[in-house]
């Protein structure tokens, strides 16, 4: 599909998924045991392309939908939406509440009650705010690492500085993409 095929099916509050082929990232993904490893939110459709909030580094910011795209490996996207149309009041809620999370720094700990943002949090907790749905699971790092047989516990060691922070809870891409309480809009390459 071309982007601008998808762009034009786009909503405020949709929910978009790309693979970043970076070391951290990749290995994201393969712990979560998925194929994406960041995430972002629809805000803005009424322009020449939709706007993506997004945590990203260094801070969380807004991102034109095309060089947000351009980031996925292989131009590889999923596209998720909540099961009912939002109203034009839920659709302001998301970008306001988006809007007072930007310019945060970005948290390479992962740390969901830390001060700062990562990608699967941001979006977590937008929605939270604006439309009182949780998307995602919360999971301590004990169970996000212990239920895949196949984890990089070395890496996470060295990532960590020798200590796996275990009890420490966060959300992931993954488990955002496989929220029952979304749908497929999308999911595959884009032809930029």
């Amino acid at each position: 599909m071309h982007i601008d095929s998808l762009s034009k099916e786009l909503r405020v509050g949709d929910i978009v998924f790309i693979h970043i082929d970076i070391l951290p990232f990749r290995k994201i993904a393969k712990d979560t045991q998925s194929w994406t490893n960041h995430v972002g939110i629809i805000i803005d459709v009424a322009g020449d392309e939709p706007i993506v909030a997004e945590s990203t580094f260094p801070r969380s910011t807004t991102t034109p939908f095309s060089k947000f795209l351009k980031r996925s490996k292989d131009h590889r996207v999923a596209i998720k939406r909540l099961h009912d149309p939002l109203s034009t009041a839920q659709q302001a809620a998301i970008k306001e509440a988006a809007n007072k999370k930007l310019g945060r720094w970005y948290d390479t700990g992962f740390n969901l009650h830390s001060r700062k943002q990562f990608c699967s949090r941001y979006v977590h907790e937008v929605v939270s705010e604006a439309l009182n749905i949780e998307l995602g699971t919360i999971e301590n790092m004990r169970t996000l690492l212990t239920n895949n047989p196949k984890a990089d516990l070395l890496f996470w060691r060295i990532w960590y500085f020798g200590r796996i922070p275990w009890e420490r809870e966060t959300v992931t891409p993954a488990s955002i993409l496989h929220s029952p309480k979304l749908h497929s809009v999308f999911d595959g390459t884009i032809t930029l």
